[in-house]
């Protein structure tokens, strides 16, 4: 027979091994240019829904200040950035490293003076933001780089800057893109930073997703 105690200890013990064994800490494909360069050559874009994430849109329908400064890191074919700019917003700044994704935005917002598109690695930019979109960036960058991005936010946005989005919570087990997480890997590294105002399951996910992301809003310590 097992004491309480000790079957109270072994459930910890469980919980934790659970921790643990979620998540991913090292990865040995190198994130370049030459390599999301190499994935948009073959059309491996996975992540590409073809419209703007239900999540966002919800999000951004709610900020009435139009001229808030906003970040898509990552961006792809930025259609959240097409919807922001159909809705009024006058200050999007999109990254991604991928050269040939950029040319394509390019010619997409050409003309367009409310959008500013960059080609850079996202860990080297300079700029100050008062909110910054997340949409399968995260995923997409090492998970040895995670502590990384989490300082890099706090760097580049303004005081009470949120970032707000969505984050896998499902694990790929996959040596390349995406990444997947949880909650319990996730929290550890942005709680030094940022108040987790939410991490809570996504309820308005896209049907092949549901379930299995969380829906994020921090804020800058």
């Amino acid at each position: 027979m097992v004491e309480p105690g000790n079957k109270l200890k072994k459930l910890k013990m469980q919980e934790i091994n659970r921790n643990e064994t979620c998540c991913i800490t090292h990865c040995d494909v190198p994130m370049d240019q030459i390599y999301w360069d190499t994935r948009w050559e073959k059309q491996e874009t996975n992540w590409d829904i073809g419209y703007p994430s239900p999540a966002l849109i919800n999000y951004t329908d709610g900020i009435a200040n139009k001229k808030t400064a906003i970040l898509i890191p990552g961006c792809g074919n930025a259609y959240e950035a097409e919807y922001l700019l159909q809705h009024g917003f006058t200050n999007i700044t999109l990254i991604d490293i991928s050269p040939l994704a950029v040319e394509k935005l390019k010619h997409k917002f050409k003309g367009n003076s409310s959008i500013k598109i960059l080609c850079e690695d996202f860990f080297e930019h300079k700029g100050i933001y008062d909110l910054v979109l997340e949409q399968t960036f995260f995923s997409a960058i090492p998970p040895f780089k995670r502590k990384d991005y989490a300082i890099k936010m706090h760097e580049i946005l303004n005081n009470n800057g949120k970032i707000v989005g969505v984050l896998f919570d499902k694990q790929f087990n996959n040596p390349f893109p995406p990444f997947g997480g949880c909650p319990c890997e996730y929290k550890p590294i942005f709680e030094p930073y940022f108040e987790i105002k939410k991490m809570e399951k996504c309820y308005n996910s896209i049907e092949p997703r549901k379930g299995n992301e969380v829906f994020i809003h921090f804020i800058k310590k």
